[in-house]
């Protein structure tokens, strides 16, 4: 069993306290005060993460969805080129969750908030009927003016991926077919790195015209793109870089949660083939209609449907 309500919320406290404290004010009263820089504005995100849907406890460690948890707000601040600063962690956990189970979800959390200098400011904590949810809301700065967004496409856009796709369903489906995993062999699904260096390095060299995080999966968040910018796009299927399994096309091109960014960029701007470390890949083209197509080797060309993750679908 949990903790009581307010000595959890100490021991969370503690455990947060090494995190060097980049507010105004942080966990300790009805609100977060939050500093923010002149000339910058703030990013704000939100995300669940639903016990069943997210994660399984005997698929996932309490540590990796800690991290899955903080990571999918940390990929959204990278897709709008942001810098992290701030996360509030809302939990509602069973009567019957072992404390321990509770201390690595913590652990896990803190592990990638440390790593990218982020203070858990606040939270909530609940007692669920029926499984465990945790929420977050994120927040970032970002210069004035300056966040990438996903409706500044334009025709004749080179379109970008960085690192592998398929990679995270790839290990969903192992698991799913009852294999038994070692998480830290397969870090892409249970202990994902949000590309923070990579969307401020295209911010500062001003590279990408548009951009959005792969949690949906590359025909899903491409068709974002496309729908905010009200544009298209031809995507070569041979060059979208995929993981080693048996149907990988389809996994990088319909699988979520990998946490790549997928980006624009104007023609006339050559983009390293490798960014913070990241390789990045040329995989199409920003068209004037507004279909999304898949081009073939040998040239013709299909509809790609938006055939991601998508809630209630």
């Amino acid at each position: 069993m949990p903790l009581p309500e307010r000595e959890l919320i100490q021991r969370i406290r503690r455990a947060a306290s090494p995190i060097r404290s980049k507010l105004g004010r942080g966990i300790g009263d009805d609100c977060a005060v939050l500093d923010i820089p002149r000339g910058h504005e703030v990013l704000v995100t939100t995300d669940f993460s639903l016990e069943g849907v997210h994660f399984r406890r005997e698929w996932h460690p309490p540590d990796s969805i800690g991290h899955r948890c903080l990571a999918r707000g940390l990929s959204d601040i990278a897709a709008m080129a942001g810098i992290p600063r701030a996360v509030f962690l809302s939990l509602a956990l069973p009567a019957d969750l072992p404390q321990h189970w509770v201390d690595e979800f913590i652990r896990g959390f803190l592990n990638l908030a440390r790593l990218y200098s982020v203070t858990l400011a606040g939270g909530d904590i609940a007692r669920s009927p029926n499984g465990i949810l945790a929420d977050i809301v994120v927040s970032g700065i970002i210069p004035k003016g300056k966040a990438v967004l996903r409706s500044g496409a334009s025709p004749g856009n080179i379109v970008y991926v960085s690192g592998t796709l398929g990679a995270s369903l790839a290990t969903l489906e192992e698991l799913r077919a009852g294999k038994k995993l070692r998480p830290r062999g397969h870090i892409r699904h249970f202990y994902p790195d949000p590309r923070i260096a990579l969307g401020r390095y295209l911010r500062e060299h001003k590279l990408a015209s548009a951009m959005i995080d792969t949690s949906d999966g590359l025909s899903t968040d491409l068709r974002h793109i496309c729908d905010e910018s009200r544009v298209g796009a031809i995507i070569d299927g041979a060059a979208v870089p995929t993981t080693r399994a048996g149907n990988a096309r389809q996994l990088a091109l319909h699988g979520g949660e990998d946490y790549e960014l997928l980006f624009t960029a104007p023609a006339n701007k050559p983009i390293p083939s490798k960014i913070a470390g990241v390789p990045i890949t040329r995989i199409g083209a920003i068209t004037r209609g507004r279909q999304i197509k898949l081009q073939f080797p040998d040239g013709k060309l299909k509809p790609l449907p938006a055939a991601g993750w998508q809630h209630f679908a």
